[in-house]
């Protein structure tokens, strides 16, 4: 399992617009239909990877928690499909099923997105304001396939929290660690 970090983009960067199918409903979703009224909230994911297999019932739970609080979510896999198979959109549509993911689950066929976002790993997340702008980028916290520490959100959740409360975020913030992203 490789430990790839986050590039961790710098604060403040405006969110890279994006128009990529979901793989759930088969739509093709904007960032600016997506976007949400107080934040959102930008995840790398795969199917395969472990990292994401680790936290994937925490991400269902936290989009379950922020929705109605003007958050929403919404993940991206900009995997190779040709090398990694595992990743197929009808197979991420399986998987957003079996998770329960309430937010679309879009796939990025050219890898445009994610460089965009200079996204590294899976998972990698983003948190934007309500005008888009970055305001936390990283772990989702310090949890990690086999060490033991649970899963609870808790650097994304202290991000959102005060984001919502018009506090400032630390700005200190740990890059995420997970398989690198499977590029072309």
């Amino acid at each position: 399992m490789a430990r790839t970090p986050s590039n961790m983009l710098p604060l403040g960067t405006k969110a890279p617009y994006f128009k990529l199918q979901d793989s759930v409903s088969g739509l093709q979703m904007s960032l600016d239909e997506l976007k949400g009224v107080n934040a959102t909230l930008i995840m790398f994911i795969c199917n395969h990877c472990p990292f994401v297999k680790h936290v994937n019932p925490q991400l269902s739970q936290l989009a379950k928690d922020y929705i109605s609080k003007g958050v929403n979510c919404v993940a991206i896999s900009s995997n190779d499909i040709e090398n990694y198979p595992q990743d197929r959109p009808e197979l991420m549509r399986s998987n957003a099923i079996e998770q329960d993911f309430i937010f679309p689950y879009l796939f990025d066929q050219t890898q445009a997105v994610a460089k965009a976002y200079d996204a590294a790993c899976t998972p990698d997340f983003y948190v934007f304001d309500k005008d888009l702008k970055l305001v936390y980028r990283g772990q989702l916290d310090d949890s990690r396939p086999g060490n033991d520490i649970e899963v609870t959100g808790s650097d994304i959740r202290a991000a959102l929290d005060a984001l919502l409360a018009q506090k400032p975020i630390n700005e200190l913030q740990k890059p995420s660690i997970g398989c690198n992203i499977k590029w072309k």
